[in-house]
């Protein structure tokens, strides 16, 4: 018996590599150069940030592995650079390296989070709009409406303010990602539930969801395996696309003050601190942030960019 299942699922496997090379995304994928070598980046980016603890030389968070005698130390390549500090030191003895590593994990981490939360909140309010509409869609729309009247930004820092005042004191710095995480979805649901409002309005009307109802078939059963499915699609693009904005709105967020503080630093907050010594002659301790979350942002547009070319049938 044992035997048999081993077989089985060594046939399985092969079958299911053939099925993945032979199907339409890996066929795009494998003929787009620009999303080959953004994956490749995006991997190895997520990848050091995952295994921080394993690459990166000292732990940044941890003020007992700090040497303030190490404080802006040149690159590695400078002559008054030291080992193992590759890319040198801040202001507080942090090797820089280690700091990008692990603020690349927040950022990934805080924009991941708050694009799924946003996804959860405007796929509910745009099913619900949708689907029962009249006052439902009237008040849900507009409270969108009025979202939208707003730059993203200034909802998120409104959002974040608030919620970091009405925090004790000794829970603002520990509860610091999820309420950039909770400012960032409250800025960003309007897009989701715009597109899943659409879409359900056009799926309600269609056979089979009006034999669902002729047969008493619950609500939330309907919108949940029958119009939610014909939905994700534009969706899902959207929500890759909007990845690299979540987390530069974290990164804003940071740099203006209002974000990750200077103990549990992220790129943004990185930045920031770098950003007061650009021009005393310590340029590394805000270049290198810049340019990985420059990188972070590009490669994932690139692949949203992508994606959305290849679920869009008018552009194949």
């Amino acid at each position: 018996m044992t035997t048999d299942v081993t077989k089985t699922g060594a046939a399985a496997r092969p079958g299911l590599l053939k099925r993945i090379r032979n199907s339409d995304v890996w066929w795009s994928f494998t003929r787009s150069k620009s999303a080959m070598i953004a994956a490749v980046i995006l991997a190895v980016l997520v990848s050091a940030a995952v295994f921080a603890p394993l690459i990166a030389p000292q732990n940044p968070y941890d003020a007992a592995q700090l040497d303030m005698w190490k404080a802006e130390l040149p690159p590695i390549w400078e002559p008054t650079g030291e080992w193992p500090y590759l890319l040198g030191t801040d202001t507080q003895g942090r090797d820089m390296l280690s700091a990008i590593l692990y603020g690349t994990r927040i950022s990934i981490v805080i924009g991941l989070f708050s694009v799924v939360l946003s996804l959860l909140i405007g796929m509910t309010a745009g099913l619900c709009a949708g689907f029962f509409g009249g006052v439902v869609d009237n008040l849900l729309m507009r409270f969108g409406d009025i979202t939208l009247s707003i730059p993203t930004i200034l909802i998120a820092i409104l959002v974040s303010t608030v919620v970091r005042q009405m925090l004790p004191d000794d829970l603002r710095e520990i509860g610091a990602a999820a309420v950039l995480v909770f400012a960032i979805a409250l800025s960003s649901w309007v897009q989701y539930a715009r597109t899943v409002r659409a879409q359900t309005i056009v799926e309600r009307n269609k056979e089979y969801v009006q034999a669902a109802r002729l047969l008493k078939v619950p609500a939330r059963r309907i919108l949940a395996h029958h119009i939610l499915p014909n939905t994700l699609t534009p969706v899902l693009v959207a929500a890759t696309l909007n990845f690299g904005m979540a987390i530069l709105t974290e990164a804003t967020l940071s740099f203006l003050g209002i974000g990750m503080p200077p103990g549990q630093p992220s790129l943004g907050t990185l930045i920031r601190i770098g950003n007061q010594f650009l021009f005393s002659g310590s340029w590394w301790i805000v270049l290198f942030p810049v340019i990985q979350l420059c990188l972070l942002v590009v490669v994932v547009n690139i692949l949203g960019d992508w994606l959305r070319d290849l679920l869009n049938p008018k552009l194949r």
